[in-house]
């Protein structure tokens, strides 16, 4: 219905399953959700003559443990859960849609994207899951030792990568990212210093399957488009713990 009345020349598919846990746990449900509610989107896109359409995929997930930090698009596609193979099947779908229909398309692999209002219910979201431990003054827990790695981008940032990607006239798959390394007892300090509230920092076990490094080079993305992150992480904290700390 909402193809037949806007007829839209473009189509972000930000949606999906997003909880890493639930779908090792239920991987029928999350194939359902984010395969065939994107085939449901991909076929609406042919049937009602979308120009370009934009999926929101995920760079940790896809390349998996092993692979050169930072890691450009051309590392092997190794995705550990189901929510990596997912979003990697829906990449493999769209390349069938440009050569079968012609529909132009961009794939953006986001790294771990933070920033004001995210959920801090889920599993994702460590910079906001943090950021709401703080205003209630209580303790962050970390997953294991805390060494683990991850590439953390703003959320103004991917934006613009999303609009920068709409002039591209071929199909392509960007890295969204900042090519730097942070792990999560740096970041637990770090939002600690931003917030002014020194909580405990506790360690409880490791979840098993835990990807360990995860950094995204942007570089192909600066070559073709030029784009490039404008915050760093200090600032991106202090805007989002500014909004935290403020609802």
């Amino acid at each position: 219905a909402v193809f037949k009345k806007e007829k839209p020349a473009a189509v972000f598919h930000l949606a999906a399953q997003t909880n890493v846990r639930k779908s090792i746990a239920d991987p029928v449900f999350d194939a359902e959700t984010n395969i065939i509610g994107s085939l449901n989107l991909l076929e609406n896109s042919v049937k009602f003559k979308a120009i370009k359409f934009i999926f929101i995929s995920t760079g940790g997930a896809i390349y998996g443990d092993g692979v050169k930090i930072p890691t450009p698009e051309t590392a092997e596609e190794a995705p550990i859960s189901p929510y990596g193979i997912a979003k990697l099947s829906v990449e493999k779908y769209l390349h069938y849609y440009h050569r079968q229909y012609g529909l132009n398309y961009s794939v953006l692999r986001l790294a771990n994207i933070y920033g004001p209002r995210q959920n801090y219910l889920g599993e994702a979201g460590v910079v906001a899951i943090f950021c709401n431990q703080l205003k209630k003054h209580q303790p962050l827990f970390i997953n294991g030792f805390g060494c683990q790695t991850r590439d953390f981008v703003f959320v103004a940032d991917v934006v613009s990568a999303c609009l920068k990607v709409l002039t591209d006239a071929k199909p392509n798959i960007y890295n969204i990212g900042t090519a730097q390394e942070n792990n999560i007892n740096q970041l637990a300090v770090a939002l600690q210093k931003v917030s002014g509230i020194n909580t405990l920092i506790k360690h409880r076990s490791a979840i098993k399957g835990e990807q360990m490094k995860s950094c995204l080079s942007y570089q192909k993305i600066k070559s073709h488009l030029s784009w490039r992150p404008k915050h760093n992480l200090e600032g991106g904290l202090k805007e989002t713990w500014r909004w935290f700390s403020k609802q």
